[in-house]
């Protein structure tokens, strides 16, 4: 759990996943958001450079919050519902 809390502890981070909760919102003419959000999209969204944004988001899957899927030279973003869903049920019962 110490992991996925950490993971949280960033407000960029926390943006993040806020905003591929609704992708269609926050990411408008971006097509099909089936598959997740460009990381490019999401770097100029953040307004942090693509380093920044990359570390961001490999925290982020390494927590278990997001799901990659690399398409080509382009990588694309998902949110784990099921994952986090999971870390808000047993922070819940365990706090």
């Amino acid at each position: 759990m110490l992991e996925e809390c950490k993971a949280l502890s960033n407000e960029t981070r926390l943006a993040i996943l806020e905003w591929l909760k609704d992708p269609a919102v926050h990411f408008p003419g971006c097509g099909d958001v089936d598959d997740g959000v460009c990381a490019g999209l999401i770097q100029r969204r953040a307004g942090c450079s693509g380093s920044t944004v990359s570390a961001h988001l490999a925290i982020l899957q390494r927590a278990g919050f997001l799901h990659a899927t690399r398409r080509g030279q382009w990588i694309y973003y998902r949110r784990d519902e099921e994952r986090i869903r999971a870390f808000a049920e047993r922070l819940h019962r365990d706090l």
